[in-house]
């Protein structure tokens, strides 16, 4: 009889140990992750950056207020679906095997997802993937096909192929919200929402077209930029606003869906496709918008700097009335959130995949490792965890995004991956963290021609290796933020430089990257630098 007490004493214990538990795991935080394309932190205004005074992000300047942003925050490879894998996998490019976006990448490998299942989260994905094939880890998923377009655009579901009527930014959000009150099942929940916005070939939605119409932008001080102290790779790329920015493509004067491709052109050809599917409710206002402006442009007669500027305004003006989409998508989420109860359980990420010029060194796009395509936007809220208004200055990458989000969820962290968990900077701790972080980018030649190379970022300098060419390039941030003066060959700098290269060199080994970085010959080398 004592026995059978005691068994069902044991048995008791073990049930409430389990309740416990499963209350315990009740409790686990939430994780919506709203990601966006190509968002540059100095278009939010959060950061304080050049474009703060035109107010282009309240609802993600609330989310600071009510959270932490991140100052250092940076990408370990600059361009759209490396950045992706390099967050699923928390792995560089090298280890998780998408170092470009002509890459396939291997949904077999381990992901955060996966493993946020494995430990009873529900999961789900919206949006951009860029990662092809179909996506693992996810009880719902509805992607994009490879960058997806801004108007009624096509998603890939587990159960084939759906085209939904719609701008891309707007009809992503509802996926979201409409997932986020329908669940079946009332368990921790991680949400990827991830924009296509604002990508090129920035096509805002109807209702934002004469968004900033009768203001002019801030100018970049950095717009007529000629590169003259950089490296060769700066004077030979093809970003340039002036000379490789297509004033129809990407700038929709006197585009239609009838417009003759220009052969000579090598452009993103997806404003011409997503013009030849809108509807004609869609077009109206899109054609009543810009027909007045094109024909003040050809009156103009504009040439040199003017039509730099002039093209500056336009693509700066599209740029932030696509990110006007995204913002209303974080405030629309975070409402919901609040709607169903969520929001106080429910830690809220906002991020971009890197950063992006907006005429800032007179280009557009990313790539480089120069800080306006290096840094990109981290802003978390965590209620009754997180103080209100925090900042941190710790340098922080999206290779950390993995292991924080399984450690939020209480999840282990696997051995193999690369980052740092984020979980106790959020916390208000402050515990020894990196003083520098690895950088490489793979895709040359390609599109907008940015040489390949990897380089080192400190708190205080930065030195950049164009591996192909056997060009390095050497930072001060302190003294030179825009980047413009190379001290890579003053004598009075190479006891720095020295260890700077010792660094490289160390992170290189610690992140065991073995790609192959060997020269080119000349004869190739001359092929894509005319100055050297």
């Amino acid at each position: 009889m004592i026995q059978y007490s005691k068994l069902l004493t044991l048995f008791f214990i073990g049930v409430t140990l389990v309740d416990q538990a499963l209350q315990a795991a009740d409790k686990r935080p939430n994780i919506l992750f709203i990601f966006s394309d190509d968002h540059a932190p100095h278009a939010i205004g959060a950061y304080d950056g050049w474009l703060k005074s035109v107010n282009p992000t309240p609802e993600i300047d609330k989310l600071a207020a009510e959270g932490m942003l991140f100052t250092n925050s940076f990408c370990t490879n600059s361009i759209c679906g490396p950045s992706r894998a390099v967050i699923q996998t928390g792995k560089h490019s090298h280890k998780n095997g998408f170092m470009n976006n002509g890459n396939s990448f291997d949904w077999n490998q381990q992901t955060f997802p996966k493993l946020l299942k494995a430990v009873g989260y529900q999961t789900a994905i919206f949006g951009k993937s860029h990662l092809k094939g179909k996506p693992q880890g996810f009880d719902e998923w509805k992607v994009l096909p490879g960058q997806g377009l801004y108007y009624n655009p096509d998603f890939f579901t587990p159960k084939g192929k759906v085209t939904i009527e719609g701008h891309c930014t707007d009809v992503v959000t509802d996926m979201a919200i409409d997932w986020l009150k329908n669940r079946k099942e009332k368990k921790p929940f991680m949400l990827m929402v991830q924009h296509k916005a604002p990508h090129r070939n920035w096509m805002p939605a109807a209702r934002h077209l004469k968004l900033y119409a009768e203001i002019k932008m801030p100018e970049p001080s950095t717009l007529f930029d000629k590169w003259e102290d950089n490296s060769p790779a700066a004077r030979n790329q093809e970003l340039e606003v002036d000379r490789h920015m297509h004033i129809n493509y990407d700038l929709f004067v006197d585009l239609t869906p009838d417009f003759a491709d220009d052969k000579s052109a090598v452009t993103d050809k997806s404003a011409f496709r997503n013009m030849r599917r809108m509807t004609d409710a869609q077009l109206r206002p899109w054609f009543a918008h810009y027909q007045p402006l094109d024909k003040a442009l050809h009156d103009a007669k504009l040439s040199g700097k003017d039509l730099v500027r002039w093209k500056y305004q336009r693509y700066a003006k599209n740029y932030l009335r696509c990110v006007k989409g995204v913002d209303e998508s974080v405030g629309k989420l975070r409402k919901t959130l609040m709607e169903l109860g969520l929001s106080d359980n429910t830690v809220v990420i906002y991020s971009s995949d890197q950063g992006f010029y907006i005429g800032d060194h007179g280009w557009y796009d990313k790539r480089w490792m120069y800080e306006e395509s290096l840094k990109m936007p981290l802003v978390v809220s965590w209620p009754g965890v997180i103080k209100p208004g925090s900042k941190s200055n710790a340098m922080v990458q999206n290779l950390d995004y993995a292991q924080t989000f399984l450690d939020l969820a209480g999840a282990p962290q696997p051995d193999d991956m690369q980052g740092i968990s984020l979980k106790p900077l959020l916390e208000g701790k402050t515990p020894e963290w990196r003083k520098s972080i690895y950088y490489h980018y793979y895709e040359h030649p390609s599109v907008h021609m940015v040489p390949r190379h990897y380089g080192v970022r400190t708190e205080r300098y930065k030195l950049i290796h164009f591996y192909q060419f056997d060009d390095w390039e050497f930072y001060d941030l302190i003294t030179d933020p825009d980047e413009l003066n190379n001290l890579y060959n003053k004598p009075e700098h190479q006891t720095i430089i020295v260890e700077t290269k010792k660094e490289l060199a160390r992170l290189r080994k610690s992140y065991q990257d073995d790609s192959k970085v060997s020269v080119k010959d000349k004869a190739w080398q001359n092929k894509f630098w005319k100055v050297k």
